[in-house]
C-alpha cells in the first residue's frame, strides 16, 4: 500500500495545481514609463497610486443621471488616468462635454476637459435615453499636468482628496451631472477589524479584574478596598469614548483623524451593521437609493437654452486629448484581464459629500452611519450592553452553583457573591448607565439639532429625560442617605499650588497650618470648603449598608471624596451639551469646551478623588490632558481660520500621536491592574508563587492600606527638607544590639538536661530583646557543637566539688530556691536573659564590637559578680569610644578592627581581669564555700 500511497499524494497535488491554474485569470503586461523616465513592465491588475472610493451626486441629487458605477484612478508608474462610468439617463438626445478634476488637501491638483466623442465613448456620443451609459477610458497625461501631485501623496496615510466628474450639455451649456468620489492611496490607519478585537480583549481583562476584586472576600470594607484599587472600567471606556466623541466638534476634520476614530467607535455605541441602517431608514425619514446616485426621473427631458457656463465654454478644448487615447472599451467586461477590485460604492443616503469631513457627520461617515440614525443606533447598542451585564452576572452565579452541587468547589467558595448576586446586578447596571451617560447625552442633544422626522426626536427626548432625571434622583438619594444627619459647616480656604519636577500640585492651606508646614507656593486660589461632621456615624468606606446600596457611587474614590461622582456627572452633562448642542455655533462650542476641560482639570487636581494611584494617573492626569490638548489643537480646524489642509493634516497626526500614547498608557495600566487583581485574589494564601513576588505583594498591601486610610501627607519637598536637616546634624555616639549568638554550654552534654536547655532556649526567644532583634537565630543544643565546646573548656576551671564528681558540671544543679518561685524578684530579674554576646555599634565608626555578658546566675553573690563584670564591659566600651573619637563627633574617625570578644570559661580562667562566671557553691560543713568566697574576693 505504501507505493500506491506515495504516488497518490503527488498526483492529487498536481491535479489541484492544474485546477488552480485553469481558473486563474490571465495576467496582461504592458510597458510604462513614469515621470522620472523609468520604464518597466506593468501588470494590468495592479493597484493604482490613487483611486476613488465611495461616490455621490455633488449637485444635491439634481443630476439628470442615474449612476451605478463611478471609478477613477491615477497610475503614477505610467502617468495614466483611468475612469469608468456606468448608468442611465432620461435625456432624449444630447451631445456632451466632460471635465475631470482632482483636489488634494484643499488645492486643485489636476484638471482636464474632454469630449466623450474624442475618446470613442459611444454611449455618450451622443447621450440618448435608449442606450445605457457604459464608458471606460484610459488617458495619458504629461508631467506638467500632474506636477501638482507630490510623491508623498502616494504614501501618506489616508490621502485627503476627491475626484469630481462634471457633465455639461452643449445645447444649453449647463451642468446636468456632477459626481464626486473620495480619493485613496491604499494606506490608512483605519483597521477596526484588527484594533477593535485587540482593544476589546484588554477591556474584557479590565472588566474581569474589576469584577472579581468586587466579589471575592467576606469583609465588605476589605472587599471595597481591593475593588477600589483595581483599574476603573469607567476610566477605560471614557478614554476610548474621548477619542471618538472629540469628533463631534463642528470643524473640518482631516481625513486621518476620521479614519483613526473608526477604531474606537464601538466604545461609544457605534457598531455598523447594514441591516440596522436599512431598518431605521424609514423611521428616521431617510429616503434614497443606496445602489445608485442621481435623480433621473421617468419623464424624458429635453435640454433647452440656458446660461453659458464660462468655466467650460470660455476656453478651448485641450487638443492633446484626441491623440492621447491608449485604449477604449465600449462594452466593459468584468472578466477582462484589465478588470479591478478597488472600486467604490454609492454612499448611504444622509451622508456628507465624499472627500469632506465636516463635524460630527464627517466623523460618522467614517463608520457609514447617517446622522439621522446616530442616536437610535447608539441607544440600541447601549440596551444590548445592559442585557450583556445581566448575562455576565448570572453566568458566574449559575456556574458556581453547579460546581458546588457536583462538589468541584467548596460550599463556602465565593459565598457572599452567591448569596447577594441580585445586589451585584444592581451595582453593575448602575455602573453601566454611568459609562453610557456621556455618549447617550451627546447623541440625544445632537438629535434635537438634526432637522428630521418627529419620531427620532421624540425617542431622544424620552431617553434624555429618563436617564438624566433618573441619575439625578439616584445620586441625590445616595448623598442624602449619607448626610441626612450631622452638621454642615462652610469654611473659607485656599488651594496652594507648589512646583514639583513635572506638575504644579495643590494643597489646602488649612492642612499646612494644622501640621505647621511651610511651602513655597507658585500661586493660590480661594475656595470654600463644605464640611459634614457626624461623629456617631461610621465612615463611608466602613458603612456596610451604604456600600451595599451605593458602592457603585463611592467605591473608587477616597474616604473623604465619596461624593465625587455627583460632581463628575454634572461635568459630563455640560460636556455633552457642548458636544451635541454646539453644531450651530462652532466658535462657542470649541472655546466653551476648552474652558470647561481646563476648569475641570484644576478642580479634579485639587480634589484628587481617586484612591488608587493607577486611576489617578489615568483618570485625572492623562485623560484630562488628552482632552485639553485635543480640543486646543482642534481650534485650527475651524472653517473661519482657513488653515492650509497640509498643516491641518500635520496637526491631525499630532492629535493621533497623543491618542496613541494615551492608549498605550491605558493598556499598560490594564496589565498592571490584572496583575494586582491576582495579588488581591490570592491575599489569603500564606505561600505565594513565584516567591520573588512575595515582597512586592507585601508592599502592595501596605500601600493599599495606607491609601485607604487617606491620611494627610506633607509635600515631598517639605519631607526632603526635613531629611536634609536631620542629616546636617552632628553625629551622636550610641550603641545598639545588632546580633545575638548563643555559644554552646557544658550542660548541653547532659542528656537529662536536654529538656532544660530546650525550655531555656524557648524562653529566651520569647524575651523582649529577641523580639526586637529579628536577626537572632534559633539556638542549637546539639551534641557535636557541645563536644567542641567541651574541648575548649579545661577541667581546672571548675570547682573542686564539681571536678571530683564529674567533668561535665552545670550550675543548674546548684540552683537557688528563689528561682523556683515565679513571683520572686530574682526570677523576674533573670527571666529572658540567656545570651552570651552582644554587638556594640558606635555612630562614629559604624564598628560592631562583641563583648561578653554575664550568664544568668543563681544567687545574690552571682548577681554582684555580674554587676562587676558589666562594669568591666562598660569600661571596655568607653575605651572603644575614646579610640573612635566618640562623644563629640568631630574630627577624623579612624575605623578600628572589631575586638570580637567571645567569652568562654577557658578565656576567663587564663586572663587576668576577665569576666569570670561565678557560681554559688552548695552549703556544706567542711567550709569549702567560705574558702571559695575568699578566693573570689582576692
Amino acid at each position: 500500500m505504501r507505493p500506491w500511497g506515495g504516488l497518490f499524494a503527488p498526483l492529487l497535488l498536481s491535479l489541484l495545481a492544474f485546477a488552480t491554474l485553469a481558473h486563474a485569470r490571465k495576467v496582461e503586461y504592458s510597458s510604462g514609463t513614469d515621470k522620472h523616465g523609468v520604464t518597466r513592465q506593468l501588470a494590468a491588475d495592479r493597484y493604482p497610486a490613487l483611486y476613488t472610493g465611495d461616490y455621490r451626486d455633488c449637485l444635491g441629487g439634481k443630476s439628470l443621471f442615474n449612476i451605478s458605477k463611478y471609478d477613477a484612478a491615477y497610475y503614477a508608474d505610467n502617468m495614466t488616468i483611468v475612469f469608468h462610468l456606468e448608468g442611465s439617463s432620461n435625456i432624449e438626445n444630447e451631445s456632451l462635454m466632460m471635465q475631470i478634476s482632482v483636489d488634494a488637501y484643499g488645492t486643485n491638483r489636476f484638471d482636464m476637459i474632454f469630449s466623450p466623442c474624442n475618446l470613442n465613448i459611444a454611449s455618450l456620443c451622443p447621450l440618448t435615453d435608449s442606450v445605457p451609459i457604459r464608458a471606460w477610458a484610459e488617458i495619458r497625461v504629461g508631467p506638467q499636468q500632474i506636477g501638482g501631485i507630490p510623491d508623498i501623496a502616494f504614501a501618506i496615510p489616508d490621502f485627503e482628496g476627491a475626484t469630481k466628474l462634471q457633465i455639461f450639455a452643449n445645447s444649453s451649456q449647463t451642468e446636468i451631472g456632477c459626481f464626486q468620489a473620495v480619493m485613496k492611496n491604499g494606506v490608512t490607519v483605519s483597521h477596526p477589524y484588527v484594533i477593535v478585537p485587540f482593544m476589546g480583549f484588554f477591556t474584557v481583562v479590565a472588566i474581569i479584574a474589576s469584577f472579581f476584586t468586587a466579589i471575592y472576600g467576606v469583609s465588605i470594607p476589605h472587599m471595597r478596598m481591593h475593588h477600589g484599587h483595581s483599574l476603573s472600567v469607567l476610566v477605560v471606556f471614557e478614554t476610548f469614548q474621548e477619542i471618538f466623541l472629540s469628533g463631534a466638534l463642528q470643524v473640518d476634520w482631516p481625513s486621518i483623524l476620521v479614519a483613526w476614530r473608526t477604531n474606537f467607535a464601538w466604545a461609544a455605541g457605534f457598531v455598523w451593521v447594514h441591516p440596522f441602517t436599512e431598518g431605521l431608514a424609514s423611521f428616521t425619514g431617510i429616503t434614497g437609493n443606496s445602489s445608485q446616485v442621481g435623480n433621473a426621473g421617468s419623464i424624458l427631458n429635453k435640454i433647452g437654452s440656458g446660461d453659458v457656463v464660462k468655466k467650460i465654454y470660455g476656453r478651448p478644448l485641450i487638443k492633446e486629448v484626441s491623440g492621447a487615447i491608449m485604449k477604449r472599451s465600449s462594452d466593459f467586461n468584468p472578466n477582462d484581464p484589465w478588470a479591478y477590485d478597488w472600486n467604490g460604492n454609492p454612499v448611504e443616503p444622509g451622508m456628507p459629500l465624499p472627500g469632506t469631513w465636516p463635524g460630527f457627520p464627517g466623523t460618522l461617515s467614517g463608520i457609514h452611519v447617517p446622522v439621522a440614525d446616530a442616536c437610535l443606533i447608539g441607544l440600541i447598542w447601549f440596551l444590548i450592553a445592559v442585557a450583556l451585564v445581566w448575562v455576565f452576572i448570572l453566568g458566574p452565579k449559575i456556574l458556581l452553583e453547579a460546581l458546588a452541587v457536583i462538589k468541584w468547589i467548596q460550599e463556602e467558595r465565593l459565598s457572599y457573591f452567591r448569596s447577594h448576586w441580585v445586589g451585584f446586578i444592581g451595582q453593575s447596571l448602575m455602573r453601566t448607565i454611568i459609562i453610557g451617560f456621556l455618549p447617550i447625552m451627546t447623541l440625544t442633544i445632537f438629535q434635537f439639532s438634526v432637522k428630521n422626522t418627529v419620531g427620532p426626536v421624540a425617542v431622544a427626548a424620552v431617553v434624555f429625560f429618563l436617564m438624566l432625571m433618573g441619575l439625578i434622583a439616584v445620586v441625590g438619594y445616595g448623598c442624602r442617605s449619607r448626610i441626612r444627619n450631622g452638621k454642615f459647616s462652610i469654611t473659607k480656604d485656599r488651594a496652594m499650588f507648589y512646583r514639583t519636577k513635572i506638575f504644579l500640585v495643590p494643597v489646602w492651606e488649612s492642612n499646612l497650618k494644622e501640621h505647621e508646614v511651610e511651602i513655597k507656593s507658585v500661586f493660590s486660589m480661594p475656595f470654600y470648603r463644605i464640611r459634614h461632621t457626624y461623629h456617631d456615624h461610621p465612615e463611608a468606606h466602613m458603612d456596610h449598608d451604604f456600600i451595599k446600596k451605593f458602592g457603585w457611587m463611592s467605591a473608587r474614590y477616597r474616604r473623604t471624596r465619596w461624593w465625587f461622582l455627583a460632581y463628575y456627572l454634572g461635568y459630563l452633562f455640560i460636556r455633552a451639551a457642548f458636544l451635541g448642542g454646539g453644531r450651530a455655533s462652532p466658535l462657542a462650542q470649541i472655546y466653551g469646551l476648552l474652558v470647561l476641560d481646563i476648569v475641570n482639570f484644576f478642580v479634579m487636581t485639587i480634589l484628587n478623588p481617586f484612591e488608587s494611584a493607577r486611576n489617578t494617573a489615568m483618570g485625572l492626569y492623562i485623560l484630562n490632558i488628552c482632552r485639553i490638548s485635543t480640543t486646543g489643537i482642534s481650534i485650527a480646524f475651524l472653517p473661519g481660520f482657513a488653515v492650509d489642509r497640509i498643516i491641518t493634516t500635520a496637526l491631525g497626526i499630532i492629535i493621533m500621536v497623543i491618542h496613541v500614547f494615551v492608549v498605550i498608557a491605558l493598556l499598560i495600566l490594564i496589565t498592571l491592574g490584572a496583575l494586582s487583581a491576582r495579588l488581591s485574589l490570592l491575599r489569603n494564601r500564606e505561600e505565594f508563587s513565584p516567591h520573588w513576588l512575595d515582597k512586592i505583594r507585601i508592599r502592595w498591601f501596605e500601600r493599599m492600606d495606607e491609601r485607604a486610610r487617606d491620611s494627610w501627607k506633607p509635600p515631598r519637598s517639605h519631607v526632603k527638607k526635613l531629611k536634609e536637616e536631620e542629616l546636617a546634624l552632628p553625629p551622636q555616639p550610641y550603641f545598639s544590639v545588632a546580633t545575638i549568638r548563643r555559644s554552646p554550654k557544658i550542660e548541653d552534654e547532659d542528656e537529662d538536661n536536654q529538656t532544660i536547655c530546650d525550655n531555656d532556649d524557648s524562653s529566651s526567644s520569647s524575651s523582649s530583646v529577641v523580639n526586637d532583634l529579628e536577626s537572632a537565630q534559633v539556638k542549637r543544643c546539639g551534641r557535636t557543637v557541645s563536644i567542641k565546646s567541651a574541648r575548649r573548656v579545661s577541667a581546672g576551671s571548675l570547682p573542686r566539688t564539681g571536678r571530683q564528681s564529674r567533668i561535665f558540671w552545670s550550675s543548674r544543679e546548684f540552683g537557688d530556691p528563689l528561682l523556683d518561685r515565679p513571683g520572686s524578684q530574682l526570677a523576674k530579674r533573670l527571666s529572658g536573659i540567656n545570651f552570651d554576646t552582644c554587638s556594640i555599634v558606635t555612630s562614629n565608626t559604624s564598628m560592631t564590637t562583641k563583648a561578653g555578658l554575664i550568664k544568668p546566675q543563681s544567687s545574690l553573690q552571682t548577681m554582684r559578680t555580674a554587676r562587676s563584670s558589666l562594669t568591666a564591659v562598660g569600661s571596655m566600651i568607653g575605651s572603644i569610644e575614646m579610640r573612635s573619637g566618640g562623644g563629640g563627633g568631630s574630627g577624623t574617625n579612624t575605623p578600628l578592627p572589631s575586638p570580637g570578644f567571645i567569652v568562654d570559661e577557658s578565656w576567663m580562667s587564663s586572663k587576668e581581669g576577665a569576666l569570670v562566671e561565678a557560681t554559688e557553691p552548695p552549703e556544706d560543713d567542711d567550709g569549702r564555700g567560705e574558702k571559695m568566697k575568699k578566693q573570689e574576693g582576692e
